[in-house]
């Protein structure tokens, strides 16, 4: 019993409870440890997600929320977004807007997502979607439309946000900073969106517009899905647009994102085949024209109508101040009519001229009436589908 009694005191009392403790502190830190590496692993790869969610591949998308989701957003220059003012869409209906948004128009342009540094691709490329032009895929309503209106609707109260409808009809648009997002527009009038002389600010964003062949205005056709009238900018941003003669209609604005496709012919009411474009300007404005990172197809043949992908033509004035840049062109006539004589500030860099309808893009080639000499043009970086450079002849 003394012995056992020794053995019992011959230690420091505590000892073997401290060296337990140590034990569980250390585990603890390697458990620690390893949860932190998990974490930051986990980290990365839901930021790889976020960028691979995001349409163009840009590391975040500051362009816009990724197809099927339905983030807020504020729309930059114009104060917060706003909800839709939903009218029940009678032959001629002004609206008004208020002051909250359910989406909100995307930031900023989209980046050219997988380009080289002059905005065109950094290789060949197969089709639009392979090289990360728009598609039908990355362009239109991010959401299914939440209500449903039906006619040609006259818009007459500045700051009207058209958010998430499904309209069977047409907006002419007497107002100024009026925006279109996230809406889906079927036509039968001469136009899906048309502004008036005098007004400014038209944002189109995130949309659908279309016509019905045989049923428009003029002699059965649609002449234009987003119509500038005026002299101001009008922003066009990935939309899917399709039918009208002459799709994107503008001496000043800023097309970018969008895929223009299918273009129907018709006999227009002077009976001759309507002209069919999937951008147009006459010219003789004074603003600038930006055409950015578009896919532009004028697929039928010319003797149906075909006459450009990118048509920037001197009919009522000197074309001036255009930016064609990282667009994905094919058909027409010619893929790009150039401005002509006379036109200066024409900056055409980095665009994929596509074999896809004809084998020199346009019928008859790649550009016609480009102003070398003109003060300000500049040409470089476009290529065909699979990377030769394009040279105007």
């Amino acid at each position: 019993m003394r012995e056992n009694a020794h053995r019992a005191t011959s230690r420091p009392p505590g000892r073997p409870d401290r060296r337990r403790t140590a034990v569980r502190v250390l585990l603890a830190a390697v458990a620690l440890a390893l949860l932190l590496l998990v974490a930051d692993t986990l980290g990365a790869h839901l930021d790889e997600h976020t960028t691979a969610g995001c349409p163009t591949g840009q590391a975040s998308c500051a362009s816009g929320t990724p197809r099927g989701t339905s983030g807020d957003g504020a729309s930059p220059g114009r104060g917060t977004g706003s909800a839709s003012p939903r009218p029940s869409g009678s032959a001629s209906t002004s609206t008004s807007a208020s002051p909250s948004a359910s989406h909100g128009p995307s930031a900023s342009p989209g980046s050219t997502g997988g380009t080289g540094a002059g905005g065109g691709p950094s290789g060949p490329c197969s089709s639009p979607g392979a090289c990360g032009f728009p598609t039908a895929a990355t362009t239109g309503p991010r959401s299914a439309p939440t209500s449903s209106h039906s006619g040609d609707i006259t818009i007459r109260t500045d700051g009207t946000v058209i958010d998430g409808w499904n309209l069977a009809g047409s907006l002419d648009i007497y107002a100024n900073d009026v925006t279109v997002v996230d809406t889906s527009i079927t036509s039968t009038n001469w136009w899906g969106v048309n502004l008036r002389s005098g007004y400014h600010g038209l944002r189109v964003l995130h949309s659908r517009i279309t016509g019905v062949p045989g049923k428009g205005q003029d002699n059965g056709g649609e002449d234009y899905a987003v119509s500038n009238m005026g002299v101001s900018s009008v922003e066009v941003g990935w939309s899917d647009i399709s039918v009208f003669g002459n799709a994107l209609s503008m001496g000043q604005g800023d097309l970018h994102d969008n895929y223009v496709h299918d273009l129907a012919p018709f006999v227009n009411a002077s009976g001759q085949w309507q002209h069919l474009d999937a951008v147009i300007s006459d010219g003789g404005g004074d603003g600038q024209l930006t055409i950015r990172h578009n896919t532009l197809l004028d697929a039928p043949g010319v003797d149906r109508g075909a006459s450009a992908a990118i048509g920037l033509y001197a009919d009522t004035g000197t074309v001036n101040n255009a930016v064609v840049e990282g667009n994905w062109l094919a058909g027409g006539a010619y893929a790009l009519y150039g401005g002509g004589q006379g036109s200066t500030g024409i900056k055409v860099t980095g665009n994929v001229f596509s074999d896809q309808y004809h084998p020199a893009c346009g019928v008859y080639g790649n550009v016609a009436y480009w102003n070398a000499g003109g003060s300000g043009n500049v040409w470089a970086g476009n290529t065909t589908s699979d990377g030769r450079p394009v040279t105007p002849q």
